[in-house]
Parts: structure tokens; sequence; C-alpha cells
């Protein structure tokens, strides 16, 4: 394959998964759900990561650049890898244009996580 090829990988489509998980007080999480959550909540337990999903969920637009979230006093290539965690959790999506890369929080995501908070049911 020369260096000039591209590749073509299959998009997820990430739109239609809801995440599951019933709210803490309907009784005991199953492990898968368990498991799921706690992957969440510990991509969030981080103070940087925090700031950072914190950043791009009050961008105004709903989106923000990496370039315009990076300043949390570590290098790029550390928000970089904290912006990944965060996408491998499920909490922010990205899309790439040109040369920078620009998140979004994933609603139905953080919605579940404050569901399964909800002490009302």
């Amino acid at each position: 394959m020369s260096k000039s090829e591209v590749l073509e990988l299959p998009v997820l489509d990430t739109g239609s998964a809801v995440p599951c998980c019933p709210p803490i007080t309907a009784g005991a999480l199953s492990q898968a759900d368990a498991e799921k959550m706690a992957a969440m909540f510990k991509a969030l337990s981080d103070p940087v990561r925090l700031r950072l999903f914190s950043k791009v969920a009050s961008y105004l637009g709903g989106e923000a650049c990496v370039c315009d979230v990076s300043d949390v006093g570590v290098s790029q290539p550390t928000v970089s890898h904290h912006l990944k965690r965060l996408r491998e959790a499920g909490l922010l999506t990205s899309e790439r244009r040109g040369t920078w890369v620009y998140y979004q929080v994933e609603p139905a995501v953080v919605a579940a996580m404050s569901a399964m908070l909800d002490l009302r049911t």
C-alpha cells in the first residue's frame, strides 16, 4: 500500500445508542451496568478531565475545538490523552476538521448518568 492511499473505515452509528442503567434506587445494578457506569464516572474522576469536560460542555454552540479548551495547566499531549479517555468512556464525541478536532458532549450518556443518580424515583 502506498502512503498516498486512503482507507475508508466504517463509521459507528452512535446517534441511536442510548446507555441503559436503571436509577440507583430501582435495585442493585447488574455487573454489566455497574462496569459501564463506573467507566464513565472514572473518566470524570480526574480533575483535568472534569475541567476539559466542563469547558466543552459550556462552550458556545455546544462544541469546542481542542485549541479552545487546552488551557488546563497541562501539556498538549496530556490534553489529547485526557480527551481520548473522555471519548472512550462515551462522554464526548469528536470530529476532525482539517488539522483541528472538535468535541461535543454526548447528551444521552450524560442524561443516563444523571438518571442513574436520581433519588426521586
